[in-house]
């Protein structure tokens, strides 16, 4: 976090960007990554920062990819910087005349590989918090020879704000949940892609106030990690 210029200029006005600052999320998470956004915003609105509508920002930044081009490759799912440079400057410019707007909040959705091998509970620990693992399919109970050893994607909210200069202010990241579960019909012991994914709320509010923290204070911080 950049002290001395938060200090200089603190922020008041935001607004959400809905695309990613790096690669774009899987589409799993790009499902989720709008609700998200909304808790996002519900959390900076009660600690006193006001949020402008993300469609503000999707219409400046769909007018500059008419004039630019579209930043990401469909195919390979890279991002040309220098492209996203352009767009971001002339949605920058478009902000700076309509709006006091402050700063951009990036919110990625990133997947990790972390084992659940921590104790007797099998507990799993990334970016500040700690979970169990759970089930997937019509089994009640985990093969005595699974190997805890396995590693099983899980998803953290990565926070990048960056101020109307396009200079970083602030970035962190808080841990959400597992994207795997342990798939009970598999006799040898495997993990599989949950069916719902981040949906349980405390645990996505508990990763929103992680990845914010110490630019909004998390109440308790660190939390039960």
């Amino acid at each position: 976090m950049d002290n001395e210029k938060l200090a200089a200029s603190p922020l008041k006005t935001v607004v959400i960007p809905h695309v990613n600052l790096g690669t774009p999320s899987r589409n799993y998470l790009a499902e989720v990554s709008p609700r998200i956004d909304a808790r996002i915003s519900s959390y900076m609105k009660a600690n006193g920062y006001k949020v402008l509508p993300q469609r503000d920002f999707k219409q400046h930044w769909n007018s500059a990819v008419r004039a630019f081009g579209d930043p990401v490759d469909p195919t390979t799912g890279r991002v040309n910087m220098k492209t996203f440079s352009q767009i971001m400057q002339s949605v920058r410019d478009r902000f700076a005349e309509t709006s006091e707007l402050d700063a951009f909040v990036f919110t990625d959705l990133v997947e990790l590989d972390v084992p659940f091998n921590v104790g007797l509970k099998h507990i799993g620990r990334w970016d500040g918090v700690s979970r169990r693992p759970s089930m997937q399919g019509p089994g009640t109970g985990v093969n005595a020879d699974f190997d805890w050893s396995m590693t099983a994607a899980v998803a953290s909210l990565q926070v990048t704000i960056f101020d109307m200069d396009l200079k970083r202010l602030f970035v962190s990241r808080g841990g959400l949940d597992a994207t795997d579960a342990i798939d009970a019909r598999s006799s040898t012991g495997r993990y599989i892609r949950r069916r719902a994914i981040l949906e349980n709320n405390n645990f996505i509010d508990e990763g929103i106030a992680l990845a914010l923290h110490p630019l909004i204070e998390m109440d308790k911080y660190p939390g039960n990690p």
